[in-house]
């Protein structure tokens, strides 16, 4: 379930029905001022809406307040173990600082925090990764993680409630993923704040990516989570907002630039797709509008499977076509694919967002299409259009188990009308 409170880190929502914020963290020490930045302002460009620095010294405090004044996105500060530092943080100017209860040093430590957090207006994340339980869950963690993940969770929440703190988000992180997705889902149930998601330690940007995206878009789809990080081995933290994006884009929960659409290709590719498609990957990365792009690596179905694409190429070995949904514009050169979709995108935005047609080239590219396409293969369109005349005339079912089955043309069930009927 949705999270009901909603608080804000800096100007960004959470919770409470906002868009799911994109969180990071850089890779960098935070004292190192101009490294730190440097990283800062790549992830913002890429989309991050937060970002978190470590803090486990005093020389990172002094930095942080310099980070958090030049920063173009609000900063959260992250403190294990030394509630001092919390509060130094806190000082500076962090726009929220994450702690664990767990490890910060008992309730009277955590209570100091709160006082001060609550004096200032800034908001914490409190949680528990399934590496740093405390240590009375250590037993039920052998039974049962998921349960003591979210017993941690909870007594965390039960804390800050006494304490009369509740400007706070929670998270709880497991390396596992049939976990993280178990735990998050039991917490909904229990908790109204605001759930920060992300699988900790997820690994490389292959298998971290992957891990993350079963994970946190299981339950995001689930409609539970109001922040998400994702969590890689990498030096680039630009990565990891990338993915989150990605995920994002997917659910159709937030939208930020182009969606590439590409077909897996197969034996019947006659060009080489995959330096076309990194290319269009590469420059549509200069546009900032959440079109779709389309690439199809054979003109067998058509344009059908991409016909929702606001603009797309399918190709064959010298020769490819440029459409523009469902619709063809040009037949074009296959070295010259790529330059000839930007200029028909470019051409699009002059317009005003209207797609630019010259009549004489769409004729020509139909009549490619219709020479290069498989009149055999069952595309959604003429699968629809047999379909719908099966509806009205019996005799069709014929033609259409002909297209899908011929072998099981003796003896079969009618897909339209579910009937059986036999052949002699």
């Amino acid at each position: 379930m949705a999270s009901e409170r909603q608080i804000h880190v800096g100007p960004v929502a959470i919770g409470g029905g906002a868009p799911v914020a994109v969180q990071t963290m850089t890779k960098t020490e935070t004292a190192d001022l101009a490294a730190t930045m440097d990283q800062i302002r790549r992830v913002a460009d890429a989309g991050a809406d937060i970002v978190r620095v470590a803090v486990p010294r005093d020389r990172d405090v002094v930095a942080l307040k310099t980070i958090v004044r030049e920063s173009p996105i609000p900063v959260i500060a992250d403190i294990h173990f030394n509630h001092t530092l919390a509060l130094k943080a806190l000082d500076a100017g962090a726009h929220c600082v994450r702690l664990n209860p767990g490890n910060i040093g008992g309730p009277d430590k955590v209570a100091e925090v709160a006082a001060r957090a609550k004096e200032l207006g800034t908001p914490l994340r409190i949680g528990v990764n399934s590496g740093s339980l405390p240590a009375h869950l250590h037993d039920l963690e052998y039974e049962n993680p998921v349960e003591a993940l979210v017993t941690a969770a909870v007594e965390f929440v039960e804390l800050m409630e006494r304490l009369r703190f509740e400007d706070f988000k929670v998270s709880i992180k497991s390396t596992s993923v049939p976990n993280t997705i178990a735990s998050n889902r039991l917490l909904s149930e229990k908790i109204p704040y605001p759930l920060h998601l992300g699988v900790t330690e997820a690994g490389t940007k292959w298998s971290g990516s992957l891990k993350s995206a079963v994970g946190l878009g299981t339950l995001l789809a689930d409609g539970i989570g109001d922040t998400i990080r994702i969590s890689l081995s990498t030096f680039h933290a630009e990565e990891e907002v990338k993915v989150a994006w990605e995920i994002l884009k997917a659910l159709k929960l937030r939208e930020r630039g182009p969606v590439l659409i590409a077909c897996p290709t197969c034996g019947r590719l006659q060009f080489d797709m995959d330096t076309v498609v990194s290319e269009i990957e590469r420059r549509l990365e200069a546009y900032e509008d959440p079109i779709e792009v389309s690439v199809l690596g054979c003109a067998v179905n058509g344009i059908g499977e991409a016909r929702h694409a606001d603009f797309g190429i399918t190709g064959a070995k010298d020769m490819g076509m440029i459409y523009s949904r469902g619709e063809p514009l040009k037949k074009v050169r296959t070295e010259h694919l790529v330059d000839e979709l930007f200029a028909e995108i470019d051409r699009y935005y002059e317009a005003g967002r209207r797609v630019v047609r010259d009549e004489a080239s769409a004729a020509e590219a139909r009549a490619w299409l219709a020479e290069n396409e498989d009149a055999s293969a069952m595309t959604p369109e003429r699968m629809a259009a047999l379909e719908a005349a099966a509806a009205d005339d019996g005799a069709a079912d014929d033609a259409l188990l002909s297209a899908i089955a011929p072998e099981r043309l003796n003896e079969a069930v009618s897909p339209v009308a579910g009937r059986r009927f036999t052949r002699t």
